[in-house]
């Protein structure tokens, strides 16, 4: 709202409600706006959550190859923590029970398995940042569908 008041942005979307000023006018509730200058920030760097690890790896075992069910799936480090390996993105892989039981303590070497793609870090999908408001916000639709195609990709 401060951004739209002192011109710095323009309101392109406004939402359904207005807002009533100080002095009784009543304002429109910026939805979408769009800035008169860009304001470089650096991208999100994706969470490492149980969830996220699952879709990087769409839900498929990175042993194996199944794709099971979200109960049977399990977060497996590449290299065990007992061994020196780190919680972080390129050490975490899903696995199905029965991999990650076999595999047990071991890098998949010692257990003699192959992993079928090495772990890295996600690239961040703006798409997927924002699929929750969709929902909410119907004026946003035209402004993010470009960015869902990309992410259904």
């Amino acid at each position: 709202m401060v951004l739209t008041l002192t011109g710095r942005a323009d309101i392109v979307e406004s939402g359904p409600v207005g807002l009533r000023g100080a002095e009784g006018k009543i304002y429109d509730t910026p939805s979408v706006i769009r800035l008169q200058n860009y304001v470089k920030r650096p991208l999100p760097k994706p969470r490492l959550t149980r969830k996220e690890i699952f879709i990087r790896d769409g839900y498929k075992c990175q042993y194996c190859g199944i794709e099971a069910e979200l109960s049977q799936l399990t977060i497996d480090h590449v290299i065990p923590r007992r061994l020196g390996g780190l919680h972080e993105w390129e050490n975490v892989t899903t696995a199905c029970s029965k991999c990650n039981h076999r595999k047990g303590g071991r890098t998949p070497a010692q257990a003699n398995m192959r992993i079928n793609a090495a772990p890295v870090r996600p690239r961040v999908n703006i798409g997927r940042l924002f699929v929750s408001y969709i929902e909410e916000h119907d004026e946003w639709q035209p402004y993010l569908a470009p960015w869902m195609r990309k992410s259904a990709a």
